[in-house]
């Protein structure tokens, strides 16, 4: 390892509140990439338009510098020959294409960006790869709240949310889903994504605080989707958040969420009490019904043990 690629290692690792990404493969910063700033990680999941480091940069290099603008592009186009200024989701790998810049990296006014986000509200990647805990599914690369919900943090800093495995499995597939309107905020820790079973329903916590920029109308036609296949098909909202990484604080993550599952688990079969044996199907895995399986446990007791009670 060369003596620069060392001091971007340890400047790296005191770098705190990284965001991982979903599929984000790329992590530095555009301006450690245009050579403008040395061995900066992204912190903010390339939202640059939240971003207060983006914005200081902006203002250092503004058109009422000429000298300084001038000096930046110079330094880009010589790194990167046979343009001038590239596209942000060039330079963090969003796209393979070799695409120029023509806004100064002001993305809300770039046609490009928006078409970007428009095809991002569907989902077009491949279902995640998934880990158990418990014999419960985690998907890889998702963030989950101790109300057993997930947010997935995507290139920009859209969010998007559901309920995890253990939560479907936990009431079985629902006979009905509500879901907040678009436009509407959601706040963290706060109700907001209700859910129903015949004549029981229970209320779950959203992940994170923002606003309401799509929902998931399959899964209110077809609320079983969500129980088949929680992570994918089954989401639920996006949210654009203020900015993604304050809401970071309480959620699980890699090994720390499979711990928390497994710790969930052990608490389910305490409820469970003596036929906790009756619990496992073939293979180790959880019933897929586990309200039905064991009704004597309750309803509203399955809620508040798992759910807690969301603040209104």
């Amino acid at each position: 390892m060369s003596s620069n690629e060392q001091k971007k290692d340890v400047k790296a690792k005191k770098q705190t509140n990284i965001i991982n990404g979903f599929q984000v493969i790329e992590n530095e910063c555009i301006w450690s990439k245009t050579g403008m700033f040395q061995s900066r990680l992204c912190d903010n999941v390339y939202d640059c338009r939240t971003c207060p480091f983006d914005k200081a940069m902006q203002r250092t290099f503004s058109a009422d510098s000429p000298q300084k603008r001038a000096g930046w592009a110079k330094n880009v186009k010589g790194i990167y020959e046979g343009t001038t200024i590239p596209c942000r989701h060039a330079l963090t790998g969003r796209v393979t294409a070799a695409k120029v810049c023509v806004n100064g990296y002001e993305c809300n006014r770039c046609a490009y960006d928006q078409m970007l986000d428009d095809e991002d509200m569907d989902l077009r990647d491949e279902k995640p790869a998934c880990l158990k805990a418990s014999g419960y599914l985690l998907a890889d690369e998702y963030y989950y709240h101790k109300g057993h919900t997930w947010a997935r943090f995507e290139h920009g800093g859209r969010v998007r949310i559901g309920f995890d495995d253990f939560m479907v499995k936990l009431f079985g597939s629902f006979s009905n889903i509500s879901l907040p309107p678009l436009g509407a905020k959601l706040k963290k820790d706060q109700a907001g994504l209700a859910f129903s079973r015949t004549e029981n329903e229970a209320e779950a916590c959203s992940p994170v605080t923002g606003t309401v920029l799509a929902i998931n109308s399959r899964v209110l036609e077809h609320p079983e989707i969500v129980h088949e296949d929680p992570y994918n098909e089954g989401w639920l909202c996006i949210l654009e958040p203020r900015m993604p990484k304050l809401n970071l604080k309480g959620l699980f993550y890699g090994k720390d969420s499979l711990e928390w599952t497994d710790r969930e688990s052990q608490k389910l079969l305490r409820l469970i009490g003596p036929e906790y044996q009756n619990l496992a199907a073939a293979g180790g895995d959880p019933v897929d019904d586990i309200y039905a399986s064991f009704p004597e446990i309750g309803w509203d007791n399955l809620v508040k043990s798992f759910l807690g009670s969301p603040k209104k």
